[in-house]
């Protein structure tokens, strides 16, 4: 009987700590779930922009546009600057917490950051072209010094006009490559934001993250979208594209000659480009980018055609046939044109695969042309 008991006994100790074990498990979730429930009580907080700061007080910008005179909380006295991102409690609008956007930019997700490693050696023709933002873009950046010593100062930036497919994009990636600059690539119609006031925190952050990442070249692409030539419309989405386009001057002006931040702007239509944008101080020296010649067809052929099988190419032939195709068509013809002899169950790529690849992509140009205007 005494063995039953202690196995009974033996029971009872396993059956409390099993217990024990159960309510410390039950415990830390009530705990828990009461954390969650105060969470889930909390009045959230809304984020806004520091305009101006007075001692103890600032003046704020609500998403919506609205500027606040609120207070600012003790701990946060003295440790606020203009354009910080804040946390403002809703109803008082008392600032309570800063947030932190030096290191995560929202920019990013509307740009595009890299280290090119295109060489100038990979751009066909072009010579004028490249000579020139060499000695305006390349050469500022590298040595700064020599214009400090003749008493000059440099463009700012650089304008590359010309038709799609020229090379602008290429040039850009190929000085920045040169000058082991960060490029960063902006399309200007995402700098024109829905809200009021969104664009514009877009240019400045855009220039602050350049700022953080120098040496750099911003790249603006279709500058027109940002930059064409002011109507004064009354429409709210038409204002506030100025206010992007008013706070895009603001950053040009603010650049020194011979720092080491640069902008190059493109765009197929400098026709409708403001006046204020091209003025001496600010994107002051244009350079036109031309359908390649003859000679320049030739180069751009061999230059992406190099480690293509051939087999008895005649480039003079095939540069007849290209008249008026940019240096990006000439580009897909070679494409094309390995993809006909893969289809032919060919290793190697002969003259009918590049005047079918010629035919191909001239038809593709036009249906495109027809697309666009009708």
């Amino acid at each position: 009987m005494e063995v039953n008991f202690k196995s009974y006994e033996d029971i009872d100790n396993n059956s409390g700590i099993s217990l024990e074990s159960e309510n410390k498990v039950l415990k830390a979730t009530i705990i828990h779930l009461k954390n969650e429930l105060t969470k889930f009580r909390k009045k959230p907080l809304i984020v806004c922009q520091i305009k101006s700061i007075m001692d103890d007080k600032a003046i704020i910008k609500l998403p919506n546009g609205n500027n606040f005179s609120v207070e600012i909380s003790n701990h946060l006295i003295g440790k606020l600057k203009i354009h910080d991102e804040i946390l403002a409690e809703q109803r008082s609008l008392t600032i309570v917490d800063k947030l932190d956007t030096n290191k995560n930019y929202d920019v990013e997700s509307f740009v595009t950051v890299e280290k090119p490693n295109i060489s100038w050696e990979q751009i066909g023709g072009l010579k004028e072209q490249i000579n020139e933002i060499k000695e305006v873009i390349e050469l500022p950046l590298t040595k700064p010094e020599i214009f400090e010593k003749i008493g000059i100062e440099p463009p700012k930036g650089i304008l590359l006009y010309g038709p799609p497919g020229s090379g602008k994009t290429l040039l850009a990636k190929a000085v920045a490559a040169s000058t082991k600059a960060t490029f960063i690539e902006v399309v200007a119609s995402e700098l024109n934001q829905k809200y009021i006031g969104e664009g514009a925190k877009l240019v400045r952050d855009i220039f602050k993250l350049a700022k953080e990442r120098a040496p750099s070249i911003i790249f603006i692409d279709e500058m027109d979208a940002l930059a064409s030539e002011r109507i004064d419309m009354g429409t709210s989405g038409e204002r506030e594209v100025q206010r992007t386009f008013m706070q895009f001057l603001a950053e040009l002006d603010g650049f020194k000659p011979l720092g080491n931040v640069k902008l190059i702007g493109a765009t197929n239509r400098i026709d409708v480009l403001d006046q204020a944008l091209l003025r001496p101080g600010r994107l002051d020296r244009l350079i036109e980018i031309n359908l390649p010649n003859k000679e320049e067809r030739e180069d751009i052929f061999k230059i992406h055609s190099k480690n293509m099988s051939l087999n008895n190419i005649d480039f003079k032939d095939l540069v007849e046939e290209t008249e008026n195709l940019s240096g990006a068509d000439i580009r897909s013809v070679c494409t094309e044109a390995g993809y006909n002899a893969i289809r032919s169950n060919r290793h190697n790529i002969n003259q009918n695969d590049f005047i079918n690849a010629i035919k191909k992509v001239r038809v593709e140009e036009e249906d495109d042309h027809m697309i666009m205007f009708g």
